[in-house]
């Protein structure tokens, strides 16, 4: 066991298999018959590792040599729903010193090829349903030498083929076992990678130390601390101590950053991941049966989207969630209206609110039980967390400086990730170095408070510069989506002759609710924000698109702008 950590820090390979050797028999991953332990992955993930170091792939360039938007690792492409090969995946990666990369499921052709391409991945690992798509891109990608097909038929569907030219999971796990090679040592300097969900441009590839990485956002620094653990000793303490750990209902797709750290977080402390059977859909009724069966305490979500049919699922059946405690949300706001429905329909549980980017990591939060007042969008900072002036040159004090706004960029100091693969310029913008150091600032305007709070304003790219007069999306969307009618809504500009531009709702509503005119949609937001900020029109649609991880897709709006 190490008693100190190497000079690089924690590597996600080893935390695994320390956690692994240190609780074997105890459940880390089910999803429906299929029941992983620690111990029963743990040998899948070295088989796979094997796999991967026998076709030679691995590190290349150690870090000390390269960069900050350069990866001296070989990478694998994740192209899969919710299943255990996923995790597999990402675990063997890290073991056998390859960067694993997380691919948009619901990508056509074009964009997979474009990720692909950008990242250079020389494996793909993708489900059978996607072996169509895989099949036009496949040709047009040099880098690309080793494709593993994931059988994911559902129950009555017909078995699938394999494509031509790839191999099936379980032949890769067998030839790893039967590979007679050593693994290499990972390093706290390897390479965890995230790509942007390209709601707002092109998709980057965020490039973190793990060790940083892990300390942020994964587990590294004990719930309710600021003080990160300093061996891997202490993590076998802290997960044999835990006496089986939580049980999380991932819900979340993978492919998202914020289901990977959540799942690394249980699994630091010997918890359990609970999947939907059918992970190729939302479906609220079955992901709370089956957090019921499982006794699941935890249950990650991404804003009204997912929370309005957990509500409707609710009111319709009954379940037994008695040992449910958390419903953690991110990546979009909770609607003040969703959060006190949702309280009074589970009034024992904690809605707890995370911000944070994949650029930064998670940042703030906040918590919310039924009786408690929450203020929409101000969150408590980790103490790596700050907001900097607009010019990105010196870190705001709460309540601004000698009378000044609080306001400017939310930034990440200390622990920030390395770059943006293969673009030097965006780097330096979003990774700038204030006094010295470097921090991380992706783009989210954010006021920090007298009290040391801060409150996000929302993301400068979906900001709309009405009269000179900035009216940020997500809070017109909040104030929108106030009216118990509105299903969803995404707030997007259009050009103004007066105003240079204005703000337009595209909403869905409740069918059930009747008729619902603009002016009590009006009425609702006016209660909540400043006049200028009122949408000037809305949109109704059946559905408001958004990314399967629940993420707002701007793009999708404006087009609905006609």
């Amino acid at each position: 066991m190490l008693t100190e950590l190497p000079e690089s820090g924690f590597n996600l390979a080893r935390v695994f298999t320390t956690i692994a050797a240190a609780v074997p028999d105890q459940e880390v991953l089910v999803q429906g018959e299929r029941r992983y332990t620690y111990e029963a992955l743990a040998d899948e993930v070295d088989a796979l590792a094997r796999f991967l170091a026998a076709r030679g792939l691995g590190c290349t360039t150690e870090r000390s040599q390269l960069g900050g938007h350069e990866s001296g690792q070989d990478h694998l492409a994740l192209y899969l729903y919710n299943c255990p090969e996923y995790l597999l995946g990402m675990l063997a990666s890290f073991r056998s010193r390859v960067a694993p990369i997380n691919i948009n499921y619901r990508y056509v052709a074009e964009e997979l090829a474009y990720v692909l391409r950008d990242s250079r991945s020389k494996v793909l690992v993708f489900a059978s349903s996607f072996a169509a798509v895989v099949a036009q891109v496949r040709d047009h990608l040099p880098d690309l030498e080793v494709l593993v097909q994931v059988p994911d038929g559902l129950d009555g569907e017909p078995p699938a083929d394999l494509l031509p030219g790839a191999m099936w999971y379980a032949d890769a796990l067998a030839e790893g076992r039967a590979a007679d090679i050593a693994l290499p040592e990972p390093a706290g300097d390897d390479l965890y990678i995230v790509y942007t969900g390209g709601t707002t441009g092109m998709p980057k590839g965020v490039l973190w130390r793990q060790d940083d990485m892990f300390v942020t956002s994964m587990g590294g620094t004990p719930f309710g601390s600021n003080e990160p653990y300093t061996s891997y000793d202490q993590l076998v303490d802290a997960a044999v101590t835990a006496g089986g750990g939580m049980r999380l209902m991932m819900a979340l797709p993978f492919m998202h950053g914020a289901a990977q750290w959540s799942t690394f977080h249980i699994m630091t402390g010997g918890g359990s991941i609970v999947l939907a059977e059918n992970p190729r859909a939302f479906d609220a009724p079955a992901v709370l049966a089956t957090a019921s069966r499982e006794r699941c305490v935890s249950l990650p979500v991404v804003g009204d989207a997912m929370v309005r049919p957990i509500i409707k699922a609710l009111e319709q059946g009954e379940f037994d969630l008695s040992g449910l405690a958390a419903i953690n949300n991110g990546a979009a706001p909770l609607s003040a209206a969703v959060r006190d429905r949702l309280l009074e329909l589970l009034p024992h549980i904690m809605v707890m609110d995370a911000a944070g980017a994949s650029e930064t990591g998670l940042q703030m939060s906040s918590l919310t039980m039924k009786g408690m007042d929450a203020e929409a969008g101000t969150f408590t900072p980790v103490a790596s967390t700050v907001v900097v002036d607009d010019t990105k040159s010196r870190v705001v004090a709460p309540g601004g400086d000698h009378g000044e706004s609080g306001s400017g960029w939310l930034a990440q100091r200390k622990r920030a990730p390395l770059g943006y693969l293969g673009d030097a310029v965006k780097t330096a913008e979003a990774f700038p170095t204030i006094g010295g150091e470097r921090f991380a600032v992706p783009g989210d305007r954010a006021e920090i408070l007298p009290d040391g709070r801060i409150h996000l304003l929302g993301r400068e790219s979906v900001t709309i510069n009405s009269g000179g007069e900035k009216i940020f999306a997500e809070e017109v969307e909040g104030a929108v989506g106030a009216h118990p009618a509105v299903l969803d809504v995404l707030v997007v500009g259009r050009p103004s002759e007066k105003w240079g531009a204005e703000p337009v709702a595209v909403v869905s509503l409740d069918e059930t609710a009747g008729e619902i005119s603009d002016e009590a949609l009006l009425a609702v937001a006016s209660e909540r924000i400043a006049r200028y900020k009122l949408p000037k029109a809305f949109i109704r649609v059946p559905h408001v698109q958004r990314s399967p991880s629940g993420k707002a897709d701007y793009a999708w709006a404006r087009a609905q702008l006609g």
